[in-house]
C-alpha cells in the first residue's frame, strides 16, 4: 500500500489510478466538511471566522500536501504504464489542453502490454 501511495517507481493500471483519485476526492470532501462544516453552518459571521483558526487551516494544509503527493505518485506511475517518462505529469500545467490530455492518456487509454522500461505489466500481476 505504501508503494502504491508514495512511491514514484513502477506502474499502475487504470483501475488503481481511478481508485486512488476517487479516494482522494472523498477524503478531501470529508476532511473539508469536518474542518469547515461548523463555520459554513453558522449564522453569525464573526463566530464562523473565529472557528476557522490556525488548527483547521493546518489540518487542511497537511491533508492537501498528502493528497497532492499521492496524486503525483499515482500520475507518474500511470505515465510509466503508458511507457512515458514521469515528467509528462507536467503536461497538466498547460492551461485547458494539459489537464484534458492528462485525463485522456492516464484515465482512459490502456497501458503498455508486457514489460516496459518502468517495470512489469500491472495487469499481468493481477
Amino acid at each position: 500500500m505504501q508503494a502504491l501511495l508514495f512511491s514514484f517507481q513502477g506502474r499502475i493500471n487504470r483501475a488503481k489510478f481511478w481508485l486512488v483519485h476517487v479516494a482522494m476526492w472523498i477524503i478531501m470532501a470529508v476532511v473539508f466538511g469536518v474542518v469547515v462544516g461548523d463555520a459554513a453552518l453558522s449564522t453569525d459571521p464573526e463566530a464562523a471566522l473565529r472557528s476557522l483558526g490556525m488548527v483547521p487551516g493546518l489540518i487542511l494544509a497537511v491533508v492537501n500536501v498528502l493528497v497532492f503527493w499521492i496524486g503525483l505518485a499515482a500520475g507518474v506511475k500511470r505515465w510509466h504504464d503508458r511507457n512515458k517518462s514521469g515528467w509528462w505529469i507536467l503536461i497538466g500545467l498547460v492551461p485547458v489542453i494539459g489537464p484534458l490530455w492528462y485525463l485522456i492518456e492516464c484515465g482512459f487509454l490502456p497501458g503498455t502490454r508486457g514489460r516496459n522500461a518502468y517495470g512489469p505489466d500491472p495487469l499481468a500481476q493481477a
